[in-house]
């Protein structure tokens, strides 16, 4: 694990740079994390692909797959690649602040 510092606040990530506490997230961490990522600004359709994600997990215990990103976030498959173009559920999870999905290498 290691500790790195977003939107002045020290969070600790796993080794794959996923969030070890998601609760410690803020939407100006994503918003950080997404330009680092090479993502200019997050729109409102990023927001609303964050949010699910973020619902997502803390209803279920995991993050959405791809595929039910795409059937129940608002946000079609096509569009989630242009959104997110490392990988939608992953790099979504990531910015979201929760654990990389089940399913996701």
């Amino acid at each position: 694990m290691t500790t790195t510092t977003y939107a002045g606040v020290a969070v600790e990530l796993n080794d794959e740079g996923f969030f070890v506490d998601p609760t410690q997230w803020t939407r100006e961490m994503a918003e950080e994390m997404a330009k680092a990522d090479g993502i200019e600004a997050l729109t409102p359709q990023h927001w609303q692909v964050l949010d699910f994600m973020r619902q997502e997990y803390f209803e279920k215990g995991t993050g959405p797959t791809v595929r039910v990103l795409g059937k129940n976030s608002g946000v079609d498959v096509k569009a989630l690649y242009q959104l997110f173009p490392k990988g939608p559920a992953k790099m979504a999870a990531r910015l979201a602040g929760i654990p990389k999905p089940k399913g996701c290498i």
